[in-house]
Formats: C-alpha cells, structure tokens, sequence
C-alpha cells in the first residue's frame, strides 16, 4: 500500500500525480474499503408518477428501437415509423410501471437511489514500486529515476 485517502477523488489525483511523473500506472490499484449501502429517497411513489415514469423510458426504449430498424430495414419509413415505434414503447413502459407499482405498493411508497461508497480508498502498487511512488507523491516536482 502506498497511501490512503478518505475520498475517491483524492485517490484520482494521486494517480494523476504518478501518471504526470511518469510512474508505471498500470501497476497501480484504487482499494475501497469498508463498504456500506446509502439509499436516498428522492421522492414518494404515486400511480401519477409511476406512469409519467414507465412511459418516459418506455419512450426511450421504443425511439431506440425505432431507429434501429429504420438503420436496418430499407423499407420502413423514417419518421412515422420511429414515432409510432417510441408512442408504442410508451404505451407498454406506462403499463408495466404501473402493474409493478400496484403489486408493490404496499410495501414500498417511495422511490429512491441507491450506492455503496466506501470508508477510505487506497492507493496499492507492486512492492517493488512503493517506494518510489511514496517519494513521488511526497515531492510531485522532483524527478524519479
């Protein structure tokens, strides 16, 4: 192990600092340790907002493969096809958001996000490079040989 940090962005940087100096980067690793799960209510769940949200990335999903096959099938035509590709995408992602809320309901109201993060994030590398990347790290200006 070379150094530890309490971020992952100051964990980014440390690399950077390497990769600048022209350390080995590929033999370098960014560990995380002590895990734990955050999960961040965004909101609270109504057959409204499950059906705004079914039919948005049912819109998604159907525009996709509307262009697809337009790219695909000479014979199709632009855009009435992909219009009525991504209005059928919508129709079905409404309907199954909200068939899966009104299982769900009772048991979870709310929407939410969830991540893992973790505790401390540590910078690792081959034994025989630790030496010379803490120095580096310690002085980033000066040359390493």
């Amino acid at each position: 192990m070379v150094v530890t940090y309490e971020t992952y962005p100051e964990a980014q940087q440390a690399i950077d600092v390497l990769a600048h100096a022209d350390f080995p980067v590929n033999k370098l690793t960014i560990v995380g340790s002590d895990l734990k799960s955050i999960e961040r209510v965004i909101g609270r769940l109504s057959y409204g907002r499950a059906a705004i949200s079914g039919a948005l990335s049912g819109l998604w999903l159907g525009l996709f493969l509307g262009f697809f096959i337009v790219i695909l099938s000479p014979t199709a035509t632009s855009l009435p096809f992909i219009a009525a590709a991504s209005l059928i995408g919508a129709g079905f992602g409404m309907l199954f958001r909200i068939v899966t809320y009104s299982i769900s309901r009772r048991r979870r109201d709310f929407a939410s996000v969830m991540q893992v993060i973790a505790t401390s994030y540590s910078v690792i590398v081959d034994p025989e490079l630790a030496n010379r990347a803490r120095n580096t790290l310690e002085n980033p200006g000066a040359k390493q040989s």
